[in-house]
């Protein structure tokens, strides 16, 4: 894709690229879950919808759960806010499906807490991040967007309750992706040679696994 001058007050998309085909922090999330699939089995909770519980866990998943922080989501299962969780048992889970949800929730330490109970012992949480992006507009004016992170921030947060051994912190993005998806271009707009490459000083996406001790 062209880009044309840079010089302009208007983004090309407001809604992520999403308007133009797949967004390139979900090129990205996908490229994390596919490397991943494996640990999505038994039973699984995930925010808002099931969509990656059902594409990637690839019939190892005996229970789906869906989780969403207010009434009126058809499809959750379980109503609760991860930063109290009280509605939520401990030990529940053997994966927890966690994509672009922690910025939208301002006390990022008792969410994580709440993650790390509800999981169960050997459980895995696969979570992504925002690093450079744009605001979610829609979800802003609805419950609010706190935070964008780093890997180290990342690290630093999730190493308050889970074990430095038992977690991996990577990042995907470099000067033209995080450009390109500021912009609102979309995945297909860019080759998956400039996707792909990876300068850690433009984390676009930040990702975490993270394993609860048996």
């Amino acid at each position: 894709m062209w880009f044309g001058s840079l010089r302009r007050l208007q983004p090309v998309s407001r809604t992520f690229g999403m308007d133009r085909g797949v967004s390139i922090d979900r090129y990205y999330i996908e490229d994390f879950l596919t490397r991943h699939a494996l640990d999505i089995h038994g039973c699984v909770l995930e925010i808002a919808n099931s969509d990656y519980t059902r594409r990637f866990g690839d019939g190892r998943v005996i229970k789906s759960e869906v989780l969403h922080v207010h009434e009126g989501n058809p499809r959750a299962t379980i109503v609760a806010d991860l930063a109290s969780g009280n509605q939520i048992a401990s030990n529940s889970f053997d994966c927890i499906i966690l994509t672009q949800t922690l910025q939208f929730i301002y006390d990022v330490r008792a969410a994580i807490f709440t993650l790390y109970r509800i999981l169960k012992p050997g459980g895995i949480l696969l979570a992504t991040l925002p690093g450079i992006s744009q605001i979610s507009r829609y979800d802003m004016d609805r419950w609010g967007e706190y935070w964008r992170f780093t890997t180290l921030s990342a690290r630093r947060s999730f190493e308050e309750v889970f074990s430095p051994t038992k977690l991996t912190i990577e990042s995907y993005g470099n000067v033209l992706a995080a450009t390109a998806f500021l912009h609102g271009v979309a995945e297909g707009e860019l080759r998956r040679a400039e996707l792909n490459y990876h300068d850690p000083d433009y984390e676009v996406l930040i990702t975490v696994r993270a394993i609860k001790p048996n």
